[in-house]
């Protein structure tokens, strides 16, 4: 459920987790889903599928967005610019950016762009989710991009298990050295709320993380 409150914002929820309003309603779970998911698709992937132009960082006219929601269906004939901002304000993985008119996907991309994002304050540590099949190739030959235009590696050992269950029950997680990695001349950049992006890892920056003991995952949620 995606609401407004007029005092806090947008949430999703039945109540304003500040205030404990009601707040106005604006989509319900179904349509936050299918509109989420198109939003997905449009921003990373396939912006031609819907006549609209992306320019080199991924940005795209969020009036021209909505615009084409609508005549994909005329079931999102309510759909206004608000709406949209606020699936990406509430957005929990910080997976869009707003700037002035214009929306875009921070990561995910299957396309080449020149995001440029945000380089400062990068983790000394991140992380990244592989299979038990895979490890030992990963650490002898590094990461590379696949289906995507970036590595994607992960905040924290958490994060990197929770992303690595949408490919594997048991994740093995590798931890990648990126304070030498952004000294060696490697582009880190922060995508998201736990996301980050490099153009590869070199083998020698990898190696296999430990599983943090339960206060270290206290400290890290």
């Amino acid at each position: 459920m995606l609401r407004e409150c007029s005092e806090h914002g947008y949430y999703r929820g039945d109540q304003c987790p500040v205030c404990g309003e009601e707040g106005k309603f604006l989509m319900n779970d179904q349509e936050l889903e299918q509109i989420g998911r198109t939003m997905a698709g449009v921003l990373r992937h396939f912006p031609e599928k819907f006549g609209l132009e992306m320019d080199d960082q991924g940005f795209v006219d969020i009036r021209a967005f909505v615009a084409a929601l609508k005549s994909q269906s005329r079931r999102n004939h309510w759909i206004r610019p608000h709406h949209i901002i606020a699936i990406i304000e509430t957005d929990p993985k910080g997976r869009y950016q707003v700037s002035n008119n214009l929306i875009r996907a921070t990561y995910g991309h299957s396309i080449e762009l020149n995001l440029r994002l945000p380089t400062e304050n990068i983790p000394d540590r991140l992380y990244y989710p592989t299979t038990q099949e895979e490890a030992d190739i990963v650490l002898e030959t590094g990461l590379k991009p696949s289906d995507r235009k970036m590595v994607h590696l992960s905040k924290t050992y958490q994060d990197a298990v929770n992303a690595g269950k949408v490919r594997t029950e048991q994740p093995i997680i590798l931890e990648i050295d990126a304070a030498a990695a952004i000294e060696s001349g490697i582009v880190i950049q922060q995508a998201g709320r736990t996301v980050f992006l490099a153009p590869e890892m070199p083998a020698e920056y990898l190696s296999r993380a430990e599983e943090p003991c339960e206060e270290e995952f206290i400290q890290e949620g």
